[in-house]
Order: C-alpha cells, then structure tokens, then sequence
C-alpha cells in the first residue's frame, strides 16, 4: 500500500519547524532506521535525551512513504511525556493536534479519523492489545524510554515480539533507549538492527555534597539554592521523592525570600494536565521548579540551567514477607543521576548540585533493575490471560520472572475470581480487564456493580488509586469518602486538598463511565456494609482476626501479624466486629502496620472457602486426648469448640506420638536404646495401617 498522505506534506511553517529538528543528531541515523523499517526488520535505537529520537523517527515514518496506511503508534511511559510529544510532534507537522498527529492517556484522549500517528501511554496500548491482539489497523510501534524497563513496557515488548514471529512478520517495531544496554534487546528480537546515535549536549558541571548530610531534604535544598541561583541564569530544576517532599520544601523556599524573583512550580504525574502545561510552558521569568522523576527522561522543560538533585527516588517493591507491594524510599541509580544532570545541558552550559558525596556515588548500582524483579506481577498476570497466556513462564519476557512471582500473581487472581486454576480468565476476569486499574480495585468496583453501590465505590476507588486529599492519617476509609462527598456538595468547612479532590472527582466519574460500557447501571447508595463487602471481595487474603488480649493487634490471613496504625481505627474496626479486613498495609519489623482497615462480619465470608477441621490433642496436664473443633477461612482460626474425642486413627496417632517422645525423654542418655524404641515405635505404626490406622 502507499502512505496517503502527499509526498511534501509540509507547509511553509512546518518546514521552519523541522528545520529545526533536523539539525538533532538522530536525523543522521534516520537513514538507517527507515531502511530497516522498510524491510520490516526490528530497530533498536540507543540515543541520549536531546538526540531528537522522539520528535525525528516518527516524523520521518509519518512523512515518507515508509509505511502503509495504518497507525503509527508511540509508545510513552508517561501521560505528561505522551501529551507533550504529540503537542511538539503536531508542532512540527504544522497540523493540527489530534487532527494527523494524536494523543490517548488515561481518561484523556485527543484523536480524529484522521489521525495516523497517535502517542499514547504503555497502558493504553496493552488495554488496546487486549481488545485488538493482532493490532489490525497498526503498521508500526515504537517503543521509546524503553531503558525504564517497567513490567508493562516488558510485556508490551513480549507480546508484539509474539505476534510479529507468528501471525504479522510486516509489523514494524522500533525499541528507543536513553541509557540501555542494547545488546539484550537485539539479541532478543532476532534480525534487529542496532542504531547508535550522539546526543547533544552542553556540558554541565557536577558539583557533589562533601559529606552525607543528617539534615532533612527540604533543609539541604534549602541552602543549596542559593548557590544554583548564583550560577546560572536559567531555570532552576529541583528533583524530590515524591509529592509530600514537594510542597514541604514549596514552603520552605516561598517563606525564605530567597527566591522572591522566582515563580515557584510543582510537578508530579498526578497532576492536572493544565497546571503541569503551565510549569513546562517557555517562560521569561526564572522559574525554580520542584519535581518527581517525571522530569527525569519524560519531559524537557525549556531553560533550565540549574539542577539540585536529592538522589532519592520511591520505588514500589514486592515484600514477600507480607506478599504485598511496598513504596521504598531508595538512592537512584547512576543512570539515573545522569539523566537528571543532563537536563541542566540542554540549551546551553549548566551545574548539577547532587546532596551526596562522590565517593558515595560510585557505590550506588549503575542502572535501575527491571520492574518485573521487584513488582506485584498480578496485573501482567490478569493481561496474559486475557491475551489466552495461561502460563505466564512460556511467555516471551525479556527478562523472564520468577516462578514464586507467577505462582503469587495466579493465587490472587484465582483468590478475586478472575482466572480459574488452569489459568483461563473467567467473566468477572474479562470485566476487570475493562478498567486500567490494580485487580483488586478492579475487582472491588465490578463487586460494587454488582451490588449496586457503583456511585459510592467510585470514590473509594479514586482514593485507594490516587494521590490522598486528606492530610489526616487517622480517617478511615469511610470517612475519607463522607468528608469527601461533603466538600463535593459544597461544604467549606471540610479540610481538603481541593486540586486532590477534584482529581479523585474527575477519577471516579471516569471509573462509572467504564463501568457503564459494560452494559451496568451506576446508582447512588449509602450502604457502608455493602461497601466493605465489596471491599472484601477485592482483598479476600486481608482477612484478620484481633487477638483477644490486644485491641490493636491482629493475625491476617497468611499467618501474619498486623498491628492497626492509631486507636481511632481500632476502635472502628472493633465496634462490634472481632474481624477486620486490611486495606493499606506497610511492612514494619516483626508485625505489618495497618494503615487503613474495615470491620468485617463473618457472614460475608465466601463459604467455599471455610473449611471445618476436627484437632484431636494431648492435653499434658490431664494427660488424655481431647478434641477441639476447629473453622478456617484458608489458614486463618475463625473459630473454636470442644468436642467429645471418639477413637480414631487420627487420636492413636496422637497416642503414638506421645508414647515416643516420653520414651525418648526418659532415654536420653541410652541412646542406644532409645534408637531401639524409636524403631519399635515406627514398626508399630507402620503395621497399624492394616487395622485402619495412619502411618506417622
């Protein structure tokens, strides 16, 4: 087929613009790639940020006739990375955005019939997977900032991998990388061709604290902004862990004076798409801007000149322990240092201020491990069966997982209904497939459809998703959703986040919107009990019991033990339950802490999954054996009963039992004989099976 569109498609502003784009080193590599391309080979693409990789390649296959006429497809880990390309993409073609050149993210979508490239998120093209396994109407995929190596862009590569070697070998792909090792990847793909291309970049100097400093970031920032401002003249880029370190180190600087000349940003992924437009906008007045690793590789904000760099980074991490995904604050890789004082080198020279000595610096690991080696696998897990991958180990992974990790992911989802035990994915599955969301949450909304709670439960859903409005760690989770639908109907009094809330609004709506497409109705209800039903369905393996001696404390499904986070939440969870059910749960020493709970009645239990056990036990004190009867929900004790002990193999085994470990008591310093009776004991039950009794 030949591309429908014209041959010089640029109009006069665009070729001002892509003058400009040309003269980006990748534009001597655009050759190469569009050969391959052609020839419908795999291309990898090692390029630094700066190098044009992003802007040029898609470019060139949407104006060439490289391609036929199906989409072009760029793949961004980020929203805020995906909307800003497709704006500086439309930029450059001098069209219209959303008219040739597009954007579809999370709950945003910005695409015509007319569109051919579109740039959209990793999820928004694994949900597009799942509904269109073949991707029919697509003629190439480029994956850019592959180096992040998240679970989703792995199995992302996986899967187009499998469809181009069995059912589409015309499929284009191309893998861009910033900092990656290629060499895996070409060896991966088969018949790839490797593309290496400069960057340009001014040069930046690294300035290193001179000693590991005990004070709290804010403070260490703090007195290094001055210093940053000194030296240069542009933007001044700030990298921070996370949103709470962000607005406390805002305060800070705004109440300092130090930065009175300045306009003071924030920018994290949670973010409304309009407030973070205006912190990358082009600017002629000093911004100091405040910023997760979302600036890192997935945005180039114009001018900055000046980096301070906290090398602390929170990285979501899979605690076997308590099997649950725990949010770690850790020191970022050296790759990841670069990336960040790169960003001071763009335009013109610049300075790196890193808040850790050098000679620290060279312990740290050079690159970020692949997220599949530390991450819950259990959405990649509800994805390959939806795909009809039922063993997740036969799957093409880059770097495969482990058989712990899919053993893990596959109890849960069987535990939430989701697949069956041969991995088949089940209807409640397939509507849990619909919502780009964790299973469980998915699990908790399609419960909530169910029960006709949907309104209610999209704001629940919201809040366990996104980033909390509350500053307030002792709300529970219902009075999080009160205080939040009081702020809604109006009610000033409530304190709030209010750009939070309106997210989780927005949010929520989205989430009733999806679930609306299956065919179900939303509707308004005020039933908490059907809430933490529903709640209860999504964390069946969160089940605890509160040890009668202590309010606070409790045993979870699993055998571990929880300790609740504050007496505000005990006294919920307690009133008049002695079950409860963990929600948010953080690995902390010898017992999890439960950050937010909900009391459960035993009724609401799934009653294939209570078993009743009769124990027979020897009772030292009056030495005989006696019997207790005993309820289990998986291995947690709900109950327990005394019965009356009829004889039975199981009690002779009790017996046994007993009789040689008091005889090897007795013996213990004729070793010999006590061997002799060992064996004697072990004959005896052995020959006792032909009566009807067990071996032991």
């Amino acid at each position: 087929m030949s591309d429908s569109v014209p041959s010089d498609p640029l109009s006069s502003d665009a070729a001002s613009n892509a003058a400009e784009a040309v003269d980006l080193p990748v534009a001597a590599c655009l050759d190469t790639i569009l050969a391959a391309a052609a020839e419908s080979r795999p291309v990898v693409l090692k390029a630094p940020p700066g190098a044009g990789k992003t802007t040029l390649v898609p470019l060139a296959l949407l104006q060439r006739k490289i391609v036929d006429d199906g989409e072009i497809l760029l793949i961004q880990p980020r929203r805020l990375a995906a909307r800003g390309a497709a704006a500086r993409l439309a930029s450059l073609d001098a069209s219209e955005l959303g008219s040739r050149i597009g954007y579809h993210v999370r709950f945003d979508r910005c695409t015509s019939k007319q569109t051919r490239l579109i740039v959209m998120t990793t999820g928004m093209l694994l949900r597009r997977l799942s509904e269109d396994p073949l991707l029919e109407n697509v003629s190439c995929v480029i994956l850019d900032e592959f180096h992040e190596r998240s679970l989703e862009i792995d199995s992302a590569l996986g899967m187009l991998h499998r469809i181009r070697t069995t059912l589409r070998p015309e499929l284009r792909l191309i893998v861009m990388s910033a900092t990656l090792a290629t060499e895996p990847v070409v060896d991966f793909l088969g018949d790839a061709v490797s593309v290496h291309s400069e960057g340009r970049a001014f040069p930046v100097d690294i300035i290193h604290s001179p000693h590991l400093s005990k004070q709290p970031i804010d403070s260490q920032i703090l007195e290094t902004l001055p210093a940053a401002l000194a030296r240069t003249a542009g933007h001044v880029l700030i990298f921070l862990p996370g949103v709470r370190e962000i607005r406390r180190t805002h305060r800070m600087i705004a109440a300092s004076g130090i930065a009175d000349d300045c306009t003071l940003h924030d920018l994290y992924g949670e973010m409304h798409a309009a407030d973070q437009d205006i912190v990358i906008a082009a600017s002629k007045k000093r911004k100091i801007i405040l910023a997760t690793n979302v600036a890192e590789t997935s945005v180039t904000i114009p001018g900055v000149t000046a980096v301070i760099d906290s090398g602390l980074a929170r990285v979501m991490r899979f605690n076997p322990a308590v099997g649950l995904p725990v949010l770690r604050l850790e020191p970022i890789s050296q790759a990841s240092a670069d990336q960040r004082a790169g960003r001071a080198g763009r335009t013109e020279a610049g300075v790196c201020f890193r808040l850790w000595p050098q000679a620290a610096h060279r312990s740290r690991r050079l690159h970020d491990s692949p997220e599949i080696e530390r991450a819950d696998f259990s959405s990649a897990a509800l994805m390959l069966s939806g795909w009809g991958e039922r063993d997740a180990l036969d799957f093409p992974w880059l770097t495969p997982p482990s058989l712990e990790t899919v053993d893990r992911a596959k109890r849960l989802l069987v535990s939430l209904a989701a697949i069956d035990e041969s991995g088949a994915l089940l209807p409640v599955g397939r509507r849990m497939m619909r919502l780009p969301l964790h299973p469980r949450i998915a699990r908790f909304l399609v419960a909530a459809d169910d029960l006709g709670v949907l309104f209610d439960a999209s704001f629940v859903a919201a809040l366990l998703s996104e980033r909390s409005p509350f500053r307030s760690q002792s709300l529970s989770l219902i009075d999080q959703l009160e205080k939040l639908k009081r702020f809604l109907d109006g009610d000033a009094r409530i304190e709030i986040d209010r750009g939070a809330a309106k997210q989780i609004q927005r949010v929520a709506k989205q989430f009733r919107r999806i679930m609306k497409a299956t065919d179900s109705s939303p509707q308004r209800s005020e039933d908490h009990h059907a809430l933490q039903q529903c709640l209860l369905a999504a964390y069946p393996d969160r089940v605890a019991r509160r040890r009668n001696h202590d309010n606070d404390r409790g045993l979870m499904v699993g055998g571990r033990g929880v300790q609740l986070a504050n007496a505000a939440l005990a006294r919920e969870t307690g009133t008049p339950s002695k079950y409860f059910l963990c929600i948010d749960v953080d690995d902390r020493g010898a017992e999890a802490l439960v950050r937010s709970a909900v009391p459960i009645d035993l009724e609401w239990l799934d009653a294939s999954q209570i078993r009743t056990v009769d124990e027979p036990f020897y009772d030292p004190a009056k030495q005989v054996v006696i019997a207790r009867r005993r309820q289990y929900f998986h291995d947690l004790a709900l109950s327990e009963s005394p019965i009356e002990c009829q004889p039975s193999p199981y009690v002779a085994a009790v017996l046994a039992e007993v009789v040689r470990d008091d005889i090897e008591s007795l013996l213990s310093e004729q070793k010999q004989g006590c061997l002799d009776v060992s064996k004697t004991c072990s004959f005896f039950a052995l020959t006792a099976t032909g009566f009807g009794y067990p071996q032991t």
